[in-house]
């Protein structure tokens, strides 16, 4: 089996171009004496490699709880209630992940990943196609749970009140850009409302921090850039197992 880096062999592909290149002298003669440095190639592999939860049992319970929570918020919202059925499950399906990372944030929830273990080649044989539902999801990686670290850890460092958590989901949940809302002019100024009592609350908590409102805003365009699939199957994969995570929701959604 190969298991060469691809980064290795991305730079024995562009050896000979770089060859070429190294060959001729492109320096000023006034800087000839200076001691250019060049930098260091970085591998990409290890960013690339899967990961697990490296305490499955407690993390996933925490993280359920959240989710619960989250579906919670959703429900006992008056203005939610009140759109269409249809663009209720819009939203839930567009904004889950936010609010549950925004839970996450919260509740303080911490976790540790591992690198996932390879399987053997007799269960890869035995469990075909098992295998082959595996490898059409995409599995978490180091690189996105890093990113999804990073987006927890400026939360943390705002250190949000009650109320502003409440109010920043208020903006996430409401968002009009989701495609074909039936009360999509109706949704656009619940999110107006939602930004306009975060900042109301802002201002009065931390009266000499001007900018604070707008790192809140800022830290919020971070959540997009985390992937449901992601979260899914990095905390939920191990309890739903081949279940779809969104028709539970909607099931969390819809029950009375």
């Amino acid at each position: 089996m190969d298991t060469a880096c691809h980064c290795t062999e991305d730079r024995n592909a562009n050896a000979i171009l770089y060859n070429i290149l190294s060959q001729m002298d492109y320096r000023d003669p006034r800087q000839s004496n200076l001691n250019h440095s060049r930098t260091p190639h970085r591998c990409n592999c290890d960013r690339r490699r899967t990961v697990c939860l490296k305490r499955p049992s407690k993390t996933c319970q925490e993280a359920s709880t959240v989710l619960v929570k989250t579906i919670h918020f959703m429900k006992n919202l008056p203005a939610f209630n009140q759109l269409p059925p249809n663009d209720q499950l819009a939203l839930l399906q567009k904004c889950w992940a936010p609010l549950f990372i925004l839970g996450l944030a919260q509740e303080g929830v911490t976790f540790e990943v591992t690198d996932t273990p390879a399987d053997s080649m007799l269960k890869k044989i035995l469990l075909n196609c098992q295998e082959s539902l595996d490898v059409k999801r995409e599995q978490p990686t180091s690189a996105g749970v890093s990113k999804l670290k990073s987006c927890l850890k400026k939360f943390g460092s705002l250190d949000l009140s009650p109320k502003e958590f409440a109010y920043l989901k208020g903006t996430m949940i409401f968002n009009p850009d989701v495609p074909e809302l039936n009360a999509a002019l109706f949704i656009e100024g619940l999110q107006q409302e939602a930004q306009q009592a975060l900042k109301e609350v802002v201002l009065p908590l931390h009266p000499g921090d001007h900018g604070r409102f707008a790192r809140i805003l800022l830290a919020a365009s971070m959540l997009q850039t985390i992937t449901p699939t992601l979260l899914t199957e990095l905390f939920f994969r191990p309890l739903i197992g081949q279940a779809d995570l969104v028709e539970l929701l909607v099931d969390m959604l819809l029950c009375r």
